[in-house]
């Protein structure tokens, strides 16, 4: 049970932010809605029951509905409740006050972009509804009351709720943009980067060999491929644990990572195989960076495990005009790795 427990906990997790966020803007919202409401209904001298309401509503049910929320089983589906009661609540004091034609328009303007903005039209089409039937039924039971007319006092009552909230609204907006962009960032990096070593994975890899493989299809410009492979892996795993493993896996990324310059490409090919794309480099140069990543590999050293050492065999294939595609440039590097793997390991050999 605590298993299921936790995840429970965790799903609820974004709701209890957006309630956060909700609980927020209402606070604000009710308080700035009371002051042209409290303007209006000192103008008509209202009841001391309708001042201990407007109380109520401005400082009272926006904790109400926030401990609702977050004692729910499902706080976001209460918020959405609690979002229609606020509409028909808005709907009540557009009545009270007569249909006083500027803060009416304000409030209902309000309640109708922030529903919007919370839940979209499934939202609006049940808070529009609820608005009006909390304004006819109190409406119709004051008399069916109207007094448009907004005085010069009520007109300045509402400058806060027409500019403080809907910045308030426009900064929320804003906040949830970038956490939106920066989650797709996070996505986007996810989708193309390997775990285990932290480099660019397979799919991300074979993209931007296309790319390059087409510009030397296109002008010439030469890249060079190598295929990297940890040198009796499985060994290590079973020696030292897979969790070794792993540690070797990132310190081999980390070499690849550090002899990359400019727009080379290092990747986890796949298992213990890695990848260099050198996206502008003709054999010699290609051969002085494969014999760099193979003596780098050679001297890590494992302060955990002072015994272990680390070797790979290499394979080059540089681009050339008997390539047809893609897939013939990465089989020489590959069939250059398997005679590397031959000849006894701890070298570099040319496809």
């Amino acid at each position: 049970m605590p298993y299921y427990d936790d995840i429970a906990d965790r799903s609820r997790t974004p709701a209890l932010r957006f309630v956060t966020r909700i609980h927020r803007m209402r606070m604000l919202g009710t308080l700035l809605c009371a002051v042209p409401i409290a303007s209006v209904l000192h103008e008509t001298g209202a009841s001391a029951w309708t001042w201990a309401a407007l109380l109520f509503n401005a400082l009272v049910w926006p904790q109400i509905a926030w401990l609702l929320a977050r004692r729910a089983r499902d706080p976001a589906a209460v918020e959405y409740r609690s979002l229609v009661v606020d509409a028909a609540a808005g709907g009540v004091w557009i009545a009270v006050m007569g249909i006083n034609l500027l803060p009416s328009a304000i409030l209902l303007t309000v309640l109708s972009a922030d529903r919007f903005a919370a839940g979209g039209w499934r939202l609006l089409s049940r808070a529009l509804p609820a608005l009006l039937a909390g304004f006819l039924l109190v409406w119709l039971l004051l008399g069916r009351p109207f007094a448009p007319d907004t005085s010069l006092r009520t007109v300045f009552a509402c400058l806060p709720l027409m500019f403080g909230y809907q910045f308030a609204l426009s900064v929320v907006t804003w906040r949830l943009g970038r956490t939106i962009a920066r989650q797709n960032r996070e996505l986007e990096r996810a989708t193309r980067t390997d775990a285990a070593s932290d480099l660019p994975n397979r799919r991300h890899f074979d993209a931007r060999a296309a790319h390059a493989f087409k510009l030397f299809q296109r002008s010439g410009r030469r890249a060079a491929l190598l295929l990297i492979d940890i040198d009796q892996f499985k060994t290590t795993n079973d020696r030292y644990g897979h969790g070794m493993g792993d540690v070797v896996l990132r310190r081999v990324g980390d070499v690849l990572r550090d002899v990359a310059t400019g727009d080379d490409v290092p990747a986890r090919f796949g298992g213990d195989e890695f990848a260099l794309l050198l996206t502008s480099a003709d054999r010699e140069l290609a051969i002085v960076i494969a014999e760099r990543v193979r003596i780098g590999v050679s001297t890590l050293t494992f302060e955990a495990e002072p015994g272990l050492t680390c070797t790979v065999s290499v394979g080059l294939a540089e681009t050339r005009s008997g390539h047809a595609t893609l897939a013939d440039w990465i089989r020489d590097a590959d069939a250059a790795l398997y005679r590397a793997k031959a000849a006894g390991r701890d070298r570099v050999e040319i496809g």
